[in-house]
């Protein structure tokens, strides 16, 4: 008996799922521990510079991510917003950040880039919470107001563009 297809790659599922469903009482560690976990998940073979990222919506959804290199530098994404479009994939564009936790594997400190900034202000309020890991290692919990005081926004995403 000949195999079918066996020129078609195998598939594989994931064990753990990108988003899980938890109470509004989710805690800043047990979400800053999802973004560990997504940081071990990161293809970074150029920078070794592993950041996961994991996010709370405003209806209790967390969502994951992590960073993704390119050989061509420009094209990498980074874990923020890994988690921002699975987040817009999985609620739709009406999806609203409570709060996103950045982390890395590198013991070192890891801000969101001015782009995600931007990206996450897009999907916040100018409360959502941000934390991430300081220069000395602890867990820091800011705003996206904060981060990003002048973010911009159009007054109207639902005209056309003329």
């Amino acid at each position: 008996m000949s195999e079918v297809a066996p020129h078609l790659p195998k598939t594989h599922s994931l064990a753990v799922p990108s988003h899980i469903r938890m109470s509004s009482e989710t805690s800043s560690s047990s979400l800053y521990q999802r973004a560990l976990e997504a940081a071990r998940h990161a293809y970074a073979p150029y920078s070794n510079f592993r950041v996961g990222a994991s996010l709370l919506t405003s209806s209790g959804e967390v969502v994951t991510g992590c960073n993704v290199e390119n050989a061509s530098f420009r094209l990498t994404t980074c874990a923020e917003q890994n988690a921002i479009t699975s987040a817009v994939a999985l609620i739709g564009p009406s999806l609203q950040i409570d709060t996103i936790a950045i982390a890395t594997l590198n013991n070192a400190s890891c801000q969101p880039c001015g782009a995600c900034r931007q990206t996450i202000a897009e999907f916040a309020t100018p409360s959502t919470r941000v934390l991430y890991t300081a220069a000395d290692g602890s867990t820091t919990a800011t705003t996206i107001a904060e981060l990003l005081p002048a973010s911009f926004h159009l007054s109207d995403r639902s005209s056309p563009q003329t």
